[in-house]
């Protein structure tokens, strides 16, 4: 079939098309317009199923595109629009990251000002969290010297049971001590994480204003 004759097809194939799609505007319906991987072009007020994920125009009567449908996605194509997005909300972070570092700092002294202030209330905190856990840890020491008078710490046959309240006071003491050392781990973990990020802006800042590193 000849270029010319293939246009004469498709033209009149699209008018009836467009004829019937005009008869059935009142049912909701919509003509499509789309192209398939080999670059043929179809038209029809349904999608076949093996070009369901092709993108297609929505046409009006009159043969116009009048808006835009996106086919099915694929489970890899999904993947890559996430990933795709994702770049695309880091690529802005990092600018408007950019734009913070310039508008509130003139100078790597300023951040080190900053940062020396951050991880001073930082150490002053860790300070008493430590000093917190050797009283409890003392606490805890002088409460199992007590409990080494009785059973089952003490294997004399006459030394008296545990008391209930001495029992209570060792559990109790374990939990305190175990909260506390989560509570300073997690201030450690705190204070290594500002020091990286402080460095992490000290290193972009000097990027952005082509200062020689210290």
């Amino acid at each position: 079939m000849t270029t010319w004759t293939s246009r004469c097809v498709l033209t009149a194939l699209l008018l009836g098309l467009l004829a019937g799609a005009a008869d059935a505007q009142s049912g909701g319906k919509k003509l499509y317009r789309w192209v398939d991987k080999t670059g043929q072009v179809h038209y029809g007020d349904t999608i076949p199923p093996e070009y369901a994920n092709q993108d297609r125009e929505v046409l009006n009567q009159r043969g116009v595109a009048v808006g835009r449908e996106q086919g099915e996605v694929t489970a890899e194509e999904a993947k890559a629009q996430e990933a795709a997005a994702r770049a695309e909300r880091e690529a802005r972070e990092r600018q408007r990251r950019d734009r913070m570092l310039l508008s509130s700092y003139q100078s790597v002294q300023e951040i080190e000002v900053l940062r020396d202030r951050r991880i001073e209330l930082v150490d002053s905190q860790l300070t008493i969290q430590e000093q917190s856990l050797a009283n409890l840890r003392k606490r805890h020491a002088d409460l199992e010297k007590q409990a080494a008078r009785y059973q089952p710490v003490n294997k004399d046959p006459g030394a008296e049971p545990l008391p209930e309240g001495l029992a209570a006071d060792l559990e109790r003491s374990r939990s305190d001590i175990a909260t506390q050392a989560a509570n300073l781990a997690k201030k450690r973990e705190e204070r290594a994480s500002i020091l990286a990020a402080f460095a992490a802006d000290i290193q972009r800042f000097q990027e952005l204003r082509a200062v020689a590193p210290r």
